[in-house]
């Protein structure tokens, strides 16, 4: 196949660019800590409410200004409802499902993860400012997927 000068030129141009856009995605991601959240942890989804931590899900303090957030994520409703963390936490984020899969975002973070039947993902997160920040799913779950919210209220320390 003979292609013009010209056709290689723009080839060259195309091929470039894309190379220069991945390089910058990736790079920036690297910058601003974005990594996948693990899965590598699984349990039987029937027994989450008598597997360790989610039997007793909620906030708990496991070092100077560092917290452990486990989080069960059932049909239309984030364990436990209202979070109060201070701020700077260094924040141990830890999520299950019981039931169907469903996202966790924390709206105005880079947190956001998939959580499915099954799995455990684990994500670590500081809040370095104050105010409420919400919780949502954004996995579709079912018919009343729109109501599943819970907020993180980040007072100052």
């Amino acid at each position: 196949m003979h292609l013009h000068k010209l056709e290689k030129v723009w080839l060259l141009i195309g091929i470039g660019t894309l190379v220069m856009f991945l390089t910058i995605v990736g790079i920036s991601a690297f910058a601003q800590g974005h990594h996948p959240p693990s899965d590598l942890t699984t349990l039987d989804p029937q027994k989450v409410d008598t597997t360790e931590p989610f039997n007793q899900p909620g906030l708990k303090k496991i070092g100077d200004n560092e917290y452990e957030l486990v989080i069960v994520s059932q049909a239309f409703a984030f364990m436990p409802n209202d979070i109060k963390i201070p701020e700077g936490a260094k924040v141990h984020i830890i999520v299950t499902s019981k039931d169907v899969v469903h996202g966790l975002e924390i709206v105005g973070t880079n947190v956001n993860m998939m959580v499915t039947p099954g799995h455990v993902n684990s994500l670590t997160h500081t809040f370095h400012k104050p105010g409420s920040y919400l919780i949502i799913c954004n996995e579709y779950c079912g018919t009343g997927h729109q109501m599943m919210s819970t907020k993180i209220e980040v007072t100052k320390a």
